[in-house]
């Protein structure tokens, strides 16, 4: 297979793989860090198909891509470069956000570098879409658990349940409920945006549509998980507390959110505009960028982009030593 690839993108993917190398080593210890969340954190498990989905996204435009010829770009030096300066930044202040965004981005940076603009345009979803590797979302838990509450108790109150409510703790006649961070839907919702940012640019031309879909994509799941909470508290009005939390965990779970689901996308669907294959620019399309030709004088040779990029990330490793050490 590489023998039948052209020379230039042979040469393109041995720069990515080189420069790839050398800043992932670089943030070892935060892609250790983020491979864990995605194995052992359910919040995050979703995160283990995002390098799937950016696979076939860029197989989607190979076809494309086989009309241009690659050429390392000087501008991608310069992505990366923040992206290290990001990754430093967290990793000298321990915020683990910062770093893992850090290390994502001088990943796409590379990429950027290797193949060059044109075939990164191309390329942008996938290449965008990389940010969803980064484990995010535990920020948003407590007003999440704050909206769960307050829509359980509203739905409890009108279906005739004397309850009181205090923070995130619900009182009811059989006992006292409480808006847990595994009861905030972050899971759902963190997932459900990743999904619905895929959708929106594989499946819709118009923004107004996008902006739609994405906005139903995060009321409704809101709105789903507080009615879950309110379920589990009415069906222990009538059954006891011990059966309606194992209807929860088995029902209410992945169960009642996968049917969530088929309803947004069931909603949508009639108003899908493309096929997914079609999604983004084409090489032709982008040939007609005016800006395109003065912006690819940054091309720069390959051993020039290796020497950039692995210097790069030596001067970020020895930061991180002199800073924490």
């Amino acid at each position: 297979m590489l023998k039948r690839m052209p020379a230039e993108w042979r040469r393109s993917l041995l720069v990515l793989s080189l420069c790839a190398l050398a800043v992932v080593s670089v943030a070892a210890r935060e892609w250790g860090e983020m491979i864990h969340q995605w194995w052992n954190i359910d919040t995050y498990s979703h995160i283990l198909l995002v390098p799937f989905v950016v696979a076939w996204l860029v197989a989607l435009k190979l076809p494309e891509l086989a009309k241009i010829d690659p050429q390392p770009w000087f501008g991608g030096v310069f992505v990366t470069a923040a992206g290290l300066a990001l990754w430093l930044t967290g990793r000298v202040t321990d915020i683990n956000l910062l770093a893992h965004a850090g290390a994502v981005g001088a990943l796409q940076g590379v990429v950027l570098t290797a193949i060059g603009l044109r075939a990164a345009l191309v390329l942008a979803l996938p290449l965008c879409f990389g940010v969803f590797l980064v484990p995010f979302g535990d920020e948003i838990i407590p007003p999440l658990q704050a909206v769960t509450a307050e829509i359980a108790i509203t739905l409890t109150w009108w279906s005739g349940i004397e309850a009181s409510v205090d923070g995130i703790y619900i009182d009811t006649p059989v006992g006292l409920f409480i808006v847990a961070e595994a009861c905030s839907g972050v899971k759902f919702l963190i997932a459900m945006i990743t999904l619905a940012v895929l959708v929106c640019f594989t499946r819709l031309k118009r923004w107004s549509k996008r902006a739609a879909f994405l906005a139903a994509s995060i009321i409704v799941p809101i709105i789903a998980n507080g009615i879950r909470a309110w379920g589990t508290i009415y069906i222990a009005q009538f059954q006891g507390v011990e059966f309606a939390a194992g209807f929860d965990h088995v029902f209410y779970g992945w169960i009642f959110f996968a049917i969530v689901v088929a309803l947004i996308l069931g909603a949508a669907w009639r108003f899908f505009d493309r096929e997914p294959e079609d999604y983004g620019w084409t090489a032709d399309q982008i040939e007609h960028f005016d800006w395109l030709s003065h912006a690819e004088r940054g091309a720069i040779a390959p051993i020039f982009a290796i020497v950039a990029v692995v210097g790069l990330s030596l001067l970020a490793a020895i930061a991180a030593h002199l800073s924490i050490g």
